[in-house]
C-alpha cells in the first residue's frame, strides 16, 4: 500500500499576510459610512482612491500612493455628483484616469493631474448619462481601451465607448437588458469575450457582452448568490453568497455547465459579505470578509479538489471595503505576490496588507512572477464592438526589463541618440585644438557620423532603428517574434547606454587634460 502525504507539494503553501507599519498606513481619512456592498476603494502604482464621508453630494479622494501618513482635513476632493459616490475604478490603461458612478443615475470620467491637487476637482472630463435610477457598479473592459461597463438599479447594464470627443454622452454603444433584479456583481474572463453576471434574484448568468444574449443560467436554489468572479483561463466561476441557512457560504462553477456547482463550502454564520479576489499568475484565490478582518486564501487546481486552503490572515480590525493593487506596482524585491489596502472606518484608516512568499534570496524570483498583464490595451474601442477577440499583453515584473510595456518600443532609443550627438557636441565645444591633437581619425568619424544624421530627415532618424527601417519591417505574427524583437530592442537600448556613458568618460577625460593643460601654462 502506496504512502500519501496529508499535505500538497505548493510553492504558496506558506504564503503570509503582512500588515504595514503605522507610517505607511494612511491615517485620518473621512471613509464613507455607505452600506452600499462594493470596494469604495480603487488602486494603482501612482494613486489610491477611496469614497469618503461628506454632507450634500458625493465624493471621493486621490492620495499620491506615496503619501502615507496623516492626510491634511483640508484635502481637495473629487466632488463633481449630486448624490452619494457608490463605486470607483480606475482606467487600467491610464493611471491617470478613473471613473466613478452615484446616486445621481450618472457615470463620470475624471482626469486626475500629475502634479498634487491644490483644490477640489468638480468638472469631469465626460459624462455618461443613461441610467435612470442610480448606478451602482462600473467595469473597464479588461483588453480593450475605453470601453466601460455600468449596471444599474434599472436592472440594465450600459456599455459605454469613450472613444468620442463628446463631454456629454447619452446614448451607450449596447444596452444589456437580460436582468430581472438588480446586478449585483460582473466579472469579465481574460480576453473580455464573456461577462458574468450576480443578480439579486440569486442567479448567476454568463452573458456575450456584444450580441447581449445569455449563454448560460444558473438557478441553483440553495446558494443565493452576492458576488461572482472569472478564475481567469480556468473555464471556472467562482462565487460567495449565502446558504439556507443564513450561513457565508462559497461556491465553484463549470463555466459550460452552470445546472450544480462543482463545489459548495460553508463557511461561518457571519452575516458580512464575501469579496473574492483572484490573481491568475499564482492561480491564488483570495476571499475577504466585509465586517470582519479576515482574508482566506486558496489555490485554484484544475482537478479535484479543485479548491486548495492555504491559510487565513487575521485581524481585530474590521474593514468595510478593500482596494487592491495590480501586479505591477508590487515590491518584487519583498517577494510580494499581491497587496490589498484595508478600510478601517472606525479608525479612519487605510492600512496596506502585504501577501509575501517567504524566501531566503534577495534576487528576483522567477517562479513566483511570470509574465502578468501590462498597462497597455490589445484592442481599441472599435476593433472589439466590431468583434475581435484579444487576451491582454504580457509583461515581465523584472526590474530594469523595462516592463509597463509589452510592444517593443521602437521609438525609444531617439532620445538616447540625441543625448549622444548632444555630448558630442559638448565634447567639441571649446575643445577643438585638444581633441584634434589626440584623436583626429575618432572625431572626424564621429564628424561624418553627425552630417550623415544631420542630412536625414527627422522621420528616417526616428524610423531607423536597429540597423533597418521598421516601417518596411513586416509586423511579427507570433508571440515568440514579439518576444524577440522585444529583446532585441531592449539589446540595442542598453548597447545606446553603454556608448552614452563611454561618451559622458571621454568628455571628463577631456576635460580633466585641459585643466592640466591650463594650470601648466599658467605655471610657466
Amino acid at each position: 500500500m502506496s504512502w500519501h502525504p496529508q499535505y500538497r507539494s505548493s510553492k504558496f503553501r506558506h504564503v503570509y499576510g503582512k500588515a504595514a507599519s503605522k507610517e505607511k498606513c494612511y491615517d485620518c481619512v473621512p471613509i464613507t459610512r455607505n452600506v452600499h456592498d462594493n470596494h469604495f476603494c480603487a488602486v494603482n502604482p501612482h494613486f489610491i482612491a477611496v469614497v469618503t464621508e461628506c454632507a450634500g453630494g458625493g465624493a471621493f479622494l486621490v492620495i499620491p500612493i506615496h503619501q502615507t501618513g496623516k492626510l491634511d482635513p483640508h484635502y481637495p476632493k473629487i466632488c463633481g455628483h449630486k448624490g452619494s459616490v457608490l463605486d470607483i475604478k480606475w482606467n487600467p490603461f491610464n493611471d491617470f484616469v478613473i471613473a466613478s458612478c452615484s446616486e445621481d443615475a450618472t457615470v463620470k470620467i475624471w482626469d486626475i493631474p500629475k502634479h498634487l491637487l491644490t483644490r477640489n476637482v468638480t468638472s469631469p472630463k465626460k459624462e455618461l448619462l443613461g441610467h435612470v435610477r442610480r448606478v451602482g457598479l462600473i467595469e473597464w473592459h479588461p483588453t480593450a481601451n475605453n470601453i466601460l461597463f455600468s449596471s444599474g438599479y434599472d436592472y440594465k447594464i450600459m456599455i459605454w465607448n469613450l472613444d468620442t470627443k463628446e463631454a456629454v454622452i447619452s446614448n451607450p454603444v449596447k444596452i444589456l437588458d437580460a436582468h430581472k433584479d438588480v446586478v449585483l456583481s460582473m466579472s469579465f474572463n481574460t480576453d473580455g469575450s464573456l461577462l458574468a453576471t450576480a443578480c439579486r434574484d440569486r442567479k448567476i448568468r454568463l452573458l456575450d457582452p456584444r450580441a447581449g444574449t445569455v449563454l448560460q443560467e444558473a438557478s441553483y436554489k440553495s446558494h443565493r448568490v452576492n458576488k461572482v468572479l472569472f478564475l481567469g483561463n480556468v473555464k471556472k466561476l467562482f462565487s460567495t453568497g449565502t446558504s439556507r441557512w443564513n450561513n457565508r457560504q462559497i461556491a465553484l462553477w463549470d463555466q459550460n455547465d452552470l445546472s450544480v456547482p462543482l463545489l459548495e463550502e460553508d463557511l461561518d454564520g457571519s452575516s458580512g459579505l464575501l469579496f473574492p479576489f483572484y490573481d491568475s499568475d499564482t492561480h491564488m484565490l483570495y476571499v475577504v470578509g466585509k465586517g470582519d478582518g479576515n482574508i482566506r486564501y486558496y489555490e485554484i487546481s484544475p482537478e479535484k479538489p479543485y479548491l486548495n486552503y492555504l491559510m487565513e490572515y487575521r485581524s481585530h480590525l474590521p474593514q468595510k471595503g478593500i482596494g487592491m493593487m495590480p501586479k505591477r506596482g508590487l515590491e518584487v524585491s519583498a517577494c510580494e505576490i499581491f497587496r490589498f489596502y484595508k478600510l478601517i472606518p472606525t479608525k479612519s484608516l487605510i492600512e496596506p496588507i502585504s501577501m509575501i512568499v517567504p524566501r531566503r534570496s534577495e534576487s528576483y524570483q522567477e517562479d513566483i512572477y511570470p509574465l502578468t498583464t501590462g498597462a497597455l490595451p490589445a484592442l481599441t474601442a472599435q476593433e472589439w464592438l466590431n468583434g475581435v477577440n484579444k487576451g491582454p499583453l504580457l509583461v515581465s515584473l523584472r526590474p530594469g526589463s523595462g516592463a509597463v510595456n509589452s510592444l517593443p518600443q521602437f521609438l525609444e532609443p531617439e532620445p538616447l541618440m540625441k543625448t549622444t550627438v548632444l555630448s558630442q557636441h559638448q565634447g567639441r565645444g571649446g575643445r577643438m585644438p585638444l581633441e584634434d591633437m589626440q584623436k583626429p581619425s575618432e572625431i572626424e568619424d564621429s564628424r561624418k557620423q553627425l552630417k550623415v544624421e544631420e542630412k536625414l530627415p527627422k522621420n528616417e532618424q526616428m524610423c531607423l532603428s536597429n540597423g533597418f527601417d521598421i516601417f518596411e519591417c513586416p509586423p511579427p505574427k507570433t508571440e515568440n517574434e514579439l518576444l524577440q524583437m522585444f529583446y532585441r530592442q531592449q539589446e540595442e537600448i542598453r548597447r545606446l547606454r553603454e556608448l552614452v556613458n563611454q561618451r559622458d568618460i571621454q568628455i571628463k577625460q577631456l576635460e580633466l587634460e585641459l585643466r592640466n593643460l591650463c594650470t601648466d601654462t599658467g605655471s610657466y
